[in-house]
């Protein structure tokens, strides 16, 4: 498609667009694998870790592996044993710190995240607004050809009728569309 653009400043945006694209996704391939690899490292290591902690010669397992009390207390992956903090904080405040903490870290990521999520829209807005007005340029263009060549204003109006008319029918089919997957999926439950 930027090929076939005439405008040199317009071909050229395109192309960079096309490079920033392949770019991020570069980027992305890049990351996901990378993320997936820690994931897999990050379980490897979570399994190997929980079957040597089930050794009897290291922690006191008991025979029935759902007795979870016993287990919890003697294990050295549970929890710690009463352990006291600085400023005579206990282990619950700890662990309240540390849902804070993990909250915050979320709540900042969250944010970020929607803050490009806008601004990829606003961008998608942009390009729309320009390709609504190039629309309309392009179409007070076929009509002064059309009058040129000696089509008629009925014929045109009548053009321009059919296609409102389309657009009433294509919506029409939409809300018929959603309103039937409402229904099947509402009675299916």
């Amino acid at each position: 498609m930027a090929k076939k653009e005439l405008v040199p400043a317009k071909k050229e945006k395109a192309y960079d667009r096309i490079k920033n694209f392949r770019s991020e996704l570069a980027d992305y391939t890049q990351t996901l694998a990378r993320l997936k690899k820690e994931r897999e490292e990050s379980q490897t290591a979570h399994n190997r870790n929980e079957l040597f902690g089930r050794r009897p010669h290291h922690t006191g397992t008991p025979e029935n592996p759902y007795a979870q009390s016993q287990l919890i207390q003697n294990s050295a992956f549970g929890p710690p044993k009463s352990q006291s903090l600085s400023l005579g904080a206990s282990s619950q405040d700890y662990s309240r710190e540390e849902h804070a903490f993990r909250e915050q870290n979320f709540m900042s990521s969250t944010n970020a995240a929607l803050d490009e999520y806008l601004e990829r829209g606003r961008a998608v807005l942009g390009d729309l607004g320009q390709q609504r007005e190039m629309l309309k340029g392009t179409q007070k263009k076929l009509y002064s050809v059309a009058n040129t060549l000696g089509i008629s204003g009925d014929t045109i109006r009548m053009v321009e009728r059919r296609a409102k008319q389309d657009k009433w029918i294509f919506w029409a089919g939409v809300v018929i569309f959603f309103g039937f997957c409402w229904l099947v999926i509402h009675y299916l439950r």
